[in-house]
């Protein structure tokens, strides 16, 4: 017969023996603890490459150097022209760019590039953003960030003003005897051919002079962004008209462009939100639209 002192002795040997036990014997806590700090290690191990990621971001590169660089191409207005006997950029985006180094703290400086030419720059580094009428597209987004958008876009008519009421729809404009002007290559003649069939469409080389074929009746319309409709209504004030800038044809955003790097990101969205809240780009904007 087993006495009830011999079964709890029994108890404490098996709770002993099943207790983890240290390097010296003793049993204690201290076998799971190690193992746990040694956990911790490894994980850190794994983490300690983070920082210098962080230290490595564009936006570093920017402050570090003290100079913003923007890409621009020089020749959409009203987001960007540069004037070839001075070499100063002005536009839309210009003063914007102004307003973001100004933000960085940093100084400002222009990279030419151009259309054709653009993604490649931009792969290849040759600035930190891309400012100036810049389209969101996948294509560009599988290479890099945008910006929040900062204007919502569409194609849209401009006419004469005394013929605005004339072309409010596609139907009213594809018909025979109708002159719809573009500029050859772009996104304006490939959306013309792919909605104009009954209209003649009138291709013209220099974008410099194209509205002013509409305003001397050598075409009796374009077919182009509503962002550049409203710019040309300003310069041609009683003479051309913006049609129904607030309801395009189609569907279309402008942001900022720049490299897979979330610090910077951030920063440029932050900025462009803050601008729009206190009125530093409405200001802007109506100096160039309005």
């Amino acid at each position: 017969m087993v006495t009830e002192p011999s079964r709890r002795s029994s108890a404490r040997r098996l709770a002993r023996d099943r207790a983890p036990r240290d390097k010296g014997g003793k049993t204690g806590t201290r076998g799971p603890v190690l193992r746990i700090l040694r956990l911790i290690c490894a994980l850190a191990a794994f983490a300690s490459p983070l920082p210098a990621l962080a230290q490595n971001s564009r936006l570093d590169e920017i402050l570090r150097r003290g100079v913003l660089r923007v890409g621009t191409t020089g020749d959409y207005r009203p987001f960007t022209a540069l004037d070839k006997a001075t070499g100063a950029y002005s536009g839309f985006d210009i003063d914007l760019a102004r307003s973001l180094a100004d933000a960085l703290g940093v100084k400002l400086e222009f990279e030419a590039t151009s259309w054709p030419n653009l993604a490649r720059d931009f792969e290849a580094g040759a600035f930190d953003i891309a400012m100036g009428g810049v389209s969101v597209t996948l294509d560009r987004a599988k290479k890099g960030f945008f910006s929040a958008p900062y204007m919502r876009e569409g194609k849209t008519p401009i006419a004469r003003c005394g013929d605005k009421d004339r072309y409010a729809t596609l139907a009213e404009i594809d018909q025979p005897g109708v002159k719809v002007i573009a500029n050859p290559g772009g996104t304006n003649e490939r959306f013309d051919r792919a909605h104009l069939h009954a209209a003649e469409i009138v291709v013209y080389p220099d974008n410099l002079t194209i509205f002013d074929q509409i305003a001397k009746g050598d075409a009796d319309l374009m077919i182009t962004d509503a962002s550049e409709t409203r710019f040309q209504q300003k310069q041609h004030p009683g003479v051309l008209c913006a049609i129904h800038t607030d309801k395009p044809f189609d569907f279309a955003e402008k942001a900022y462009w720049m490299p897979l790097d979330p610090a910077l990101k951030a920063f440029v969205d932050q900025w462009l939100h803050l601008s729009m809240e206190n009125g530093a780009y409405a200001a802007i904007y109506t100096k160039w639209f309005e």
